[in-house]
C-alpha cells in the first residue's frame, strides 16, 4: 500500500473493524495514539524516542502489529497559512519510507494547533510540567487521530 493523500480514498482502503493509529512525528519523538475498532475514539498510547529510521520504524511496527492496526494517520505540520515547510517534507519522507515497510494505508491529517490543544488540555487537567513533557506528543497524536476519526465518521454518515 502506499501513502494516500485524500481521506476519502484512505477510508475506502481501510479493512473493516480494525483500529487506526495516529502519529505525531517530530524531530526527537513520535507520539502514538490508537482508536477503537469502531473508529470512534482516539486514545493516546505512548511516545517513541527517535533514534534512527530503522529503529523508529521497528518500534512503531511492533506497536501496530500488537494492536492489529488497520491504517495510519500521520499529522502533517502545515504552516498557519496552509503552506508546507521543511517539517512537512520530513513528515512526507517518513511516510514514504514507512510505506516501504508495511502494507497498511497511510494518510495525512492537518495537525495545525494539535499540540496547542493538547497542551491546553493538560494544563486544564493540572498536569505537572514534567508530566506534560512526557505525554504531550502522544496526547497531540490523540488530537490528530480524533480529527481524522471525526472526518471519517462524517464520510460514512454522508
Amino acid at each position: 500500500m502506499s501513502v494516500i493523500e485524500a481521506i476519502e480514498e484512505f477510508a475506502a482502503a481501510l479493512p473493516p473493524r480494525r483500529a487506526l493509529a495516529g502519529l505525531d512525528f517530530g524531530d526527537k519523538t513520535i507520539g502514538v495514539a490508537v482508536s477503537d475498532g469502531l473508529l470512534s475514539v482516539a486514545t493516546p498510547l505512548e511516545t517513541i524516542r527517535r533514534v534512527k529510521f530503522t529503529k523508529d520504524a521497528e518500534a512503531l511496527l511492533a506497536i501496530l502489529a500488537k494492536r492489529e492496526i488497520g491504517g495510519i494517520v500521520l499529522g502533517l505540520p502545515r504552516n498557519m497559512d496552509g503552506s508546507e515547510g521543511p517539517r512537512c517534507q520530513k513528515t512526507r519522507a517518513f511516510a514514504r519510507n514507512l510505506s516501504g515497510l508495511t502494507d497498511l494505508p497511510i494518510t495525512f491529517w492537518d495537525e495545525r494547533l494539535s499540540t496547542v490543544a493538547a497542551e491546553r488540555a493538560l494544563l486544564e487537567a493540572d498536569t505537572s510540567r514534567k508530566r506534560r513533557a512526557e505525554v504531550i506528543d502522544h496526547v497531540a497524536a490523540g488530537y490528530i487521530l480524533q480529527g481524522a476519526l471525526d472526518r471519517l465518521r462524517n464520510l460514512r454518515a454522508g
